[in-house]
């Protein structure tokens, strides 16, 4: 690979790659293995970096390579769970409330307009700049900053969120900031 090809990727890594692992944390719900996994698919997608002709399909070659990755480890993976007649002395982690969370807010997003959602998503989800949201959406940077503003305004005050959040949170919520 020439070094131009070399430093290409080298930036795309540094620009993409925390939001490339959340999206391997959500495979793998564990911070090691997403980094373990996200560091495969970025070898392979190193291998095959002059291959890929259209630079904006690069996020969704590494997500595929991840997702193929996980399946194959899945695979792999010996059976280590095995029966026994007495129970562990150490409970199991619940996490029924983590998912009650998670619910709870896909379904708030759902409730906001399209728009607001999008920016939402693309701020907090993908991680991306204020400027990068006003690109895709073709809106100027202000009308980013409101939308955002006023969704996150919406979600916090969405009751079913509300009661959830009750007592978990500690500091200012998002966009706030604490009385000093």
């Amino acid at each position: 690979m020439s070094k131009a090809k070399h430093d290409e990727f080298r930036d795309y890594v540094a620009a993409r790659g925390s939001a490339l692992l959340r999206a391997a944390m959500l495979l793998t719900s564990d911070r090691a293995e997403a980094e373990d996994l996200l560091q495969s698919a970025l070898a392979k997608t190193y291998l095959a970096w002059d291959r890929i002709n259209d630079r904006a399909a690069v996020d969704g070659y590494v997500r595929r390579a991840m997702v193929n990755t996980q399946i194959s480890w899945w695979r792999r993976r010996k059976l280590e769970v095995y029966p026994t007649d007495e129970l562990p002395e150490l409970p199991v982690d619940d996490h029924t409330g983590r998912s009650e969370l998670h619910d709870a807010l896909g379904r708030a997003l759902d409730k906001l307009p399209k728009r607001q959602r999008l920016a939402v998503m693309l701020r907090y989800y993908e991680d991306m700049s204020e400027a990068e949201i006003a690109d895709i959406l073709g809106i100027s940077v202000g009308t980013v900053k409101s939308t955002v503003s006023r969704a996150m305004a919406k979600l916090r005050v969405d009751a079913e969120l509300e009661h959830d959040f009750a007592g978990t949170l500690s500091g200012p919520a998002v966009g706030e900031e604490r009385a000093g």
